[in-house]
Parts: C-alpha cells; sequence; structure tokens
C-alpha cells in the first residue's frame, strides 16, 4: 500500500515557521496535486515528503512506514524535478538506467525496465540521442522514465512542466494522466497553475502561507469553495468576488452604487449563521454572468444594467468586463456576439449559483441553488 500520510507536520527555518500542522492523507494510487501561490509551502512539503528537507516536528509515513529519519534512498520514492535534471554526456539510455546501474541491477534487467519505460513514454528511438538533441518535451518524459524505471511506490513532481511552452504543457499533462492510469503508482503532483491541478488531479490540496485552505475533488473545490481564497484561485478566470450588504428581509444584496441582486437566502442559515445589514462578499463565476437575451436556459435569471470596460476574446467564447454600479464583473457570452469597450448592455446573473461569504472571516455562509 502506497499510501501517504502526515500529521502534524511542522517546518521551520530558523525561527520562522513557515508550514503549520499540516494534516493530510492521500490514498495508494490517487494522484493529489499540491496547489497554490508562489511561497504557500507546496514545494517544500513534497521535498519533505521525498526525505530533501528535515521536518521540525510531526511524522510522515509511507505505507506502513514512519519515514522521517529514513534517506530519500530508502523511501521507494521517485521525484520529476522542473528542470529535468539529466546528465548531458550520458544519452537517454544512460540517463534512464543511472539509478538502476547505482544499485548495481543485473543488466538484463535494466534493458527490459528501460525499454519498457520507453515505450510507455514514446521514447524508443531516442534512446541514443543526448539531452541536447531532445525538445524540451522529449526531456521531460526522459525525466519521467528514469523515475518510472524504478518501479516506485510514490511518484513526486514538482511543477514539471512550468518550462514548456503553452502547447507543450497541454499535451504533457494528458500523457502524465495517461501515465498514471498504466502504472497505478501515488502520484503527488506540485504545480502553481490551477488548470493543471483541476485537469490531472484525483483530488486538490489549496495551500496558503504553509496551511491547507480546502482538499476536495476538483468540482468540489470549484463549486464549493469554502472561503474567498480558493474561490478566487481555483477557476480561470476567477470567480467575481464583490462587497456587499445583506439584507435578509428583502432577500438581496445591496452593492456600492446601489446595484441589488436578489439572492434566496436558507432559512436555517439565517436563524444560524447571518444577521440582517451583515457584510458580506457576493461570489459568482463568470460563466454564470452573460449577455442578456442569450439562449442560456437559466429559470430565475435578473438582469442588470453596465457598461463594458474590457473584451477579452478566445474564439469560441468572450470575457466581458462589465461596470455595474462600483464594481466591475467579468462575464462569458460567445465570441460572435461580443461588445464592443464603452457598449451599455444588459448582463443576464444566474442566481441559482451565487456564493455568500462573511466580509469578516472570508469564510462561506451559504449558496444558492441546487449542486451541479
Amino acid at each position: 500500500m502506497a499510501t501517504v500520510v502526515l500529521k502534524n507536520v511542522i517546518k521551520r527555518f530558523g525561527k520562522a515557521e513557515v508550514i503549520h500542522n499540516v494534516d493530510l492523507a492521500i490514498e495508494d494510487r490517487e494522484f493529489m496535486v499540491l496547489v497554490g501561490p508562489s511561497g504557500c509551502g507546496k514545494s517544500t512539503i513534497l521535498r519533505m515528503i521525498a526525505g530533501l528537507e528535515t521536518i521540525s516536528s510531526g511524522t510522515i509515513t509511507i505505507g506502513d512506514q514512519v519515514v522521517n529519519d529514513l534517506a530519500p534512498k530508502d523511501r521507494h520514492i521517485a521525484m520529476v524535478f522542473q528542470n529535468y535534471a539529466l546528465y548531458p554526456h550520458m544519452n537517454v539510455f544512460e540517463n534512464m538506467s543511472f539509478g538502476l546501474r547505482l544499485k548495481k541491477t543485473p543488466p538484463q534487467e535494466i534493458e527490459q525496465r528501460v525499454r519498457t519505460a520507453a515505450e510507455i513514454l514514446g521514447l524508443t528511438d531516442l534512446l541514443h540521442r543526448k539531452p541536447f538533441e531532445l525538445s524540451g518535451g522529449q526531456r521531460q518524459r526522459v525525466a519521467m522514465g528514469r523515475a518510472i524505471v524504478r518501479n516506485p511506490s510514490v511518484f513526486l513532481f514538482d511543477e514539471p512542466l512550468s518550462n514548456l511552452d503553452a502547447k507543450l504543457r497541454t499535451q504533457m499533462r494528458a500523457e502524465i494522466k495517461l501515465l498514471h492510469q498504466r502504472v497505478h503508482a501515488t502520484v503527488i503532483y506540485v504545480t502553481h497553475d490551477q488548470i493543471e491541478a483541476m485537469t490531472l488531479a484525483d483530488r486538490i490540496v489549496v495551500l496558503r502561507d504553509g496551511r491547507i485552505e480546502q482538499v476536495g475533488k476538483p468540482l468540489e473545490l470549484f463549486h464549493h469553495p469554502v472561503n474567498t481564497f480558493v474561490a478566487g484561485f481555483i477557476g480561470s478566470p476567477p470567480m467575481n468576488l464583490v462587497e456587499g450588504r445583506l439584507e435578509i428581509a428583502e432577500s438581496r444584496i445591496v452593492f456600492a452604487g446601489g446595484v441589488a441582486f436578489p439572492v434566496r437566502i436558507p432559512k436555517e442559515r439565517v436563524r444560524a449563521a447571518i444577521e440582517d445589514g451583515q457584510a458580506v462578499i457576493c461570489g459568482i463565476r463568470p460563466e454564470d454572468m452573460t449577455l442578456s437575451g442569450a439562449q442560456i436556459g437559466w429559470r430565475h435569471a435578473f438582469d442588470v444594467q453596465g457598461q463594458v470596460q474590457m473584451v477579452e476574446p478566445l474564439g469560441s467564447e468572450t470575457y466581458v468586463h462589465v461596470r455595474i454600479g462600483d464594481a466591475v464583473w467579468v462575464g462569458r457570452c460567445e465570441g460572435r456576439l461580443a461588445p464592443h469597450i464603452g457598449e451599455e448592455v444588459t448582463m443576464a446573473v444566474n442566481p441559482d449559483h451565487l456564493h455568500v461569504f462573511d466580509a469578516a472571516s472570508r469564510g462561506i455562509l451559504f449558496s444558492t441553488g441546487q449542486d451541479r
């Protein structure tokens, strides 16, 4: 069983505590992605699992063994780095087999493992080449192949695609997902790119300042964020988040500039968690705001007026930045229906997918409508 469990893990550099009491359980064969902004601690956590950083307190367990005091080579893990870390004087076969040769693995077994990994990764015809003769995507495949041949219980990926261009990143994401399906190993993957996280992960860990904000399946985090940080980090473009005031009797949120959104407030939340006039933050995804009159199929949609501030055409769809009252909201429409900057428009809003957060704590108060 290649489960990985972190319990009360703390990391300090000198007196500065950078990882704060992290508790995390990663299941056998799960693809877990650690995501968050630069400096949130995701790479530090990965390096502690690998044994490249010591932990200040707590325990890390891989399988049934506490590995706090084990050297990296004894943890039965393999790590793929951002910068490939290939030996320039060795060809692909030699790079992939280097770790096995250090372990004095029999030559016949080395040959078999390398050939199998090369076939999985499409490297069979490149085994004789040196790294300088390879593209960035091919080098990253070699780095992955070097990990595969070790037959590890756990694969660790530290932002492996950040050096690739956009097209290659998309291609390599698909290859990494297929690789996971073929090798059936536990994968812990670090990235700052939430699109990578959404497309690759079985579950995602969202980190901020060395703390876990939320753990869940990709769509769970997208549709049910527990606070404004997760709401704003997951999704591209991110969720609109605008401050307002909740008026319970009128069932609405009033924003600066006199704009109001109707909102269905769950009765149990009125009794338990919210007050009339409470300062809140209203969140809505761009896909739940569009030009009025479009074929949207929203049963309870309402209209608001605004002026177009910016247009982002992406081909089949366009993101429209519209000033509504004193705030700018981002909506989405079909590419061929894109309005012009400065144009007065009517935006339809889907009230079935509003998220209402407490302005003080930034935590979720309630969401409207049904689950998606």
